[in-house]
């Protein structure tokens, strides 16, 4: 089996609370660039839904691509520091992956990364981290991460 490698770290911040509060996006972005040390893209709506009173060109989203150094980082404060404090944490689900050999983790508190003083927080904000690996499957991403040291829950196998 070829050796398989990180390629990118994708961290994303939904804000459709922005619509309502202008200062939403503006405090999530500088928590973005807090926790992984880069300035995020604002995701705007390509088109309006009129249900979530949603117009094209308002900001939704926040996304930051890590690779390098800034993603090898990342990738060990997750490991080692953030996911042991999530409250109830047993491991990540195995079923996360893409079928592509990638892997998704939602976090709902962004106040686990040790840079965010939960005391300065207006409001908790959850993220999602994709980790995009050069692997081709689920089998060979999953063995990649285990290798890295990501904490899989215990199967039941």
């Amino acid at each position: 089996m070829p050796e398989h490698a990180l390629e990118k770290i994708v961290v994303n911040m939904g804000v459709g609370k922005a619509l309502g509060d202008s200062k939403y996006l503006e405090s999530a972005s500088n928590d973005l660039v807090v926790i992984t040390g880069q300035k995020p893209a604002v995701r705007k709506a390509k088109k309006a839904i009129a249900g979530f009173k949603l117009r094209a060109g308002d900001p939704v989203g926040l996304m930051v691509t890590l690779r390098g150094r800034r993603m090898r980082d990342f990738f060990q404060k997750l490991v080692n520091i953030v996911l042991p404090r999530l409250r109830d944490f047993h491991g990540v689900s195995r079923e996360s992956f893409d079928g592509s050999g990638n892997y998704s983790l939602g976090i709902t508190e962004h106040t686990v990364f040790p840079e965010i003083d939960p005391n300065k927080v207006g409001k908790i904000k959850s993220l999602e981290v994709t980790i995009v690996t050069t692997a081709k499957t689920d089998e060979e991403g999953f063995e990649l991460l285990e290798k890295l040291g990501m904490p899989f829950e215990k199967s039941d196998g």
